[in-house]
C-alpha cells in the first residue's frame, strides 16, 4: 500500500537515505531542507516552520501518512537548539493535523546518543517551551567553552518531548504513534569533517564506542526508520530507540532499569 510520506533533512545524510527507501518501497515521498527539497524552510525560524505546514498542506491535499523529522545541525551556536528541538517540535505539531487526516500514521523524529551529556539549563528551558531562554543558556555554553553541548542538549530535549507527548489525548489518544530513533556516529556530511581529523576522529570515538561494527552509514539507519513510520508499527510509541552499535550500552549500562 502506498503511502504519503514527508522527510524533513531530506537532501543528505540519514534523511535522504530514508527518501530514497520509501520511495524505493513505492511510497509518495516529500522532501524537505533548507536550500532544496520539494519544500524550502528554514526551521530555524518562526516563518520557516509555517511555511513547512502550509506547503505540506498544499502539497498533500491536507493528509499525511507519516512524518519524518531529520532536520538537524550541529554547531557549536545557539541555532542548533533553534533547529533540532524547536524546528523539529514544530514540524510534528504542526503536521499532527495531516496525520489526523492520513491513513495509518506515524511520526518518527531522529535524536542522537549524544543526548546521553546534556546542559540541563538548555534542556529544561527548550522543554518549557522557552525558545528564548533556551537560547540564552545555549550562548551561555558556548561562552564558557562548552558549545559541544548544545547539540547534545537539543537532542536530549526533543527525546524528552517525545517521552512527554507521545502518550497524549493528541498522538496515542489520536492513534499516532510517536517515537525518536537515535542513532551513534553516522558518517554523513554532518560528521565527515570530525572524522577526517586523526584527533577528533579518537575523540569521538572515546565518547561514543561502538563495539557492533562502528560507525554507521545513513543506510543502515533508514530501515529502523521506515518501520516505526509504517502500519506494521502498532504497538510501539514514546520510545527513544537506540541504533547506536552499542553505545548507549556501552555508556551507560543497565541503568534503562
Amino acid at each position: 500500500m502506498s503511502r504519503t510520506c514527508l522527510v524533513t533533512g531530506s537532501a543528505s545524510g540519514i534523511g535522504k537515505a530514508t527518501v530514497a527507501l520509501l520511495a524505493q518501497r513505492g511510497h509518495t515521498v516529500i522532501g524537505a531542507d533548507l536550500d532544496d527539497g520539494d519544500i524550502r524552510a528554514d526551521l530555524a525560524t518562526a516563518q520557516g516552520r509555517a511555511e513547512l505546514v502550509v506547503r505540506a498542506r498544499e502539497l498533500t491535499g491536507g493528509r499525511l501518512d507519516a512524518v519524518v523529522s531529520c532536520a538537524g545541525v550541529a554547531h557549536f551556536d545557539p541555532l542548533t537548539i533553534k533547529v533540532n528541538h524547536f524546528g523539529a517540535v514544530a514540524t510534528l505539531d504542526g503536521l499532527r493535523p495531516l496525520l489526523a487526516a492520513g491513513t495509518d500514521p506515524r511520526a518518527v523524529v531522529v535524536g542522537s546518543i549524544d543526548s546521553v551529556h546534556p546542559d540541563p539549563a538548555i534542556v529544561a528551558a527548550a522543554l518549557a517551551g522557552d525558545e528564548a531562554a533556551a537560547v540564552d543558556a545555549a550562548r551561555a555554553a558556548v561562552d564558557r567553552g562548552e558549545g559541544h553541548l548544545v547539540y547534545s542538549s537539543s537532542k536530549a530535549a526533543i527525546s524528552r518531548w517525545v517521552r512527554r507527548a507521545a502518550a497524549t489525548d493528541d498522538w496515542a489518544g489520536a492513534g499516532v504513534p510517536l517515537n525518536a530513533v537515535a542513532p551513534g556516529v553516522v558518517v554523513t556530511p554532518l560528521t565527515r569533517p570530525l572524522l577526517d581529523d586523526p584527533q577528533t576522529r579518537a575523540l569521538v570515538e572515546r565518547s561514543v564506542p561502538m563495539p557492533l561494527h562502528g560507525h554507521a552509514r545513513p543506510e543502515q539507519i533508514a530501515p529502523l526508520i521506515a518501520w516505526l513510520a509504517s502500519p506494521e508499527n502498532t504497538v510501539v510509541t514514546g520510545q527513544v530507540v537506540f541504533a547506536d552499535g552499542g553505545a548507549d550500552a556501552v555508556l551507560r549500562g543497565d541503568s534503562t532499569w
